[in-house]
């Protein structure tokens, strides 16, 4: 199984009546902007250890698990608002790093996250890295009333129990999982993260299963159609500078069969006052897990910069 390299601690912050979990590597050090990490859609901060272990230099590092992900709890939500991930990071930040600046990296649905939050507090931003953070196709306004009927009939999918999350009958399976969602992911890496993406839960009969650390309330689409004149705005507000990375496969080539690709993900990325591009080659969506040396070698290269 893959040993880490540099061992993480684990604590909780009171963030939004929420307890969140929030993983840390390293030591704060004055002058030095911490490096703050945000995971992907159905995705954990340990997620990250295969990237901070190769990383060069030590840092202070610190992931946190998103609500309803992990070892943070969702307080009881049917259904999960991009709204909530900005002000918690809000949160977050005021707890670990006060007025000082950040270096803020995100995955998928993280690098999402970023690119907004980055819009909304460019002040607190030094740099930013977005891996893979697409967004989403552009929807038309006549598509509204279609989604918020298929928001409703999928909540309802939710309480009646159809929704929930496979699970294991033990954290092999979980790895096998793992393995076959992502053909690169190394079988000592996927046995380790197994153990991070998963947990033992003792079910009525006494038996034990290994249960996706994540609330199947994730799965409810969002019932507000996505706006790009609105992203467009919040790249348009964002001061760092950016590093927009990407896999050499197109995951978005796969996701949305032609309705949104990469010729129109750039198109928006010149919204940005300041960005440059990087491709990682050999490594599929979760680049991070596939080449984590080079995902490592990007961030500190950027974030040494300027």
């Amino acid at each position: 199984m893959y040993a880490p390299r540099r061992p993480s601690r684990s604590d909780f912050v009171p963030v939004r009546n929420l307890r969140y979990h929030v993983l840390s590597w390293g030591e704060p050090c004055a002058g030095r902007a911490p490096l703050v990490l945000l995971h992907g859609w159905m995705d954990v901060a340990a997620s990250w250890q295969f990237v901070v272990d190769a990383l060069a230099q030590d840092r202070h590092v610190i992931a946190p698990d998103w609500r309803g992900f992990g070892r943070t709890g969702g307080g009881g939500a049917d259904n999960y608002w991009m709204p909530d991930y900005l002000a918690d990071l809000d949160w977050l930040l005021d707890h670990h790093a006060g007025d000082q600046r950040v270096d803020l990296v995100g995955h998928s649905m993280g690098g999402n996250v970023a690119m907004a939050y980055a819009g909304v507090r460019p002040n607190r931003i030094r740099r930013l890295v977005n891996l893979e953070g697409f967004g989403m196709p552009a929807f038309r306004p006549d598509e509204a009333p279609g989604r918020y009927a298929r928001w409703i009939d999928e909540n309802k999918k939710l309480h009646a129990g159809g929704m929930a999350l496979s699970g294991y009958a033990d954290a092999d399976g979980v790895a096998r999982r793992l393995a076959k969602t992502n053909p690169r992911l190394a079988a000592d890496k996927a046995a380790w993260l197994a153990r991070q993406w998963a947990q033992p839960v003792r079910q009525a009969n006494g038996s034990e299963r290994w249960e996706i650390q994540g609330d199947a309330a994730h799965k409810v689409i969002n019932a507000n159609i996505f706006r790009v004149d609105e992203i467009l705005a919040l790249y348009a507000a964002i001061t760092a500078p950016v590093l927009a990375v990407e896999a050499g496969d197109d995951s978005l080539a796969g996701w949305w069969a032609g309705r949104y690709t990469l010729e129109e993900y750039h198109q928006r990325l010149r919204s940005l006052r300041d960005v440059r591009t990087a491709r990682v080659e050999d490594a599929g969506h979760m680049l991070h897990h596939d080449q984590p040396a080079q995902v490592a070698a990007l961030i500190e290269d950027f974030c040494a910069a300027g």
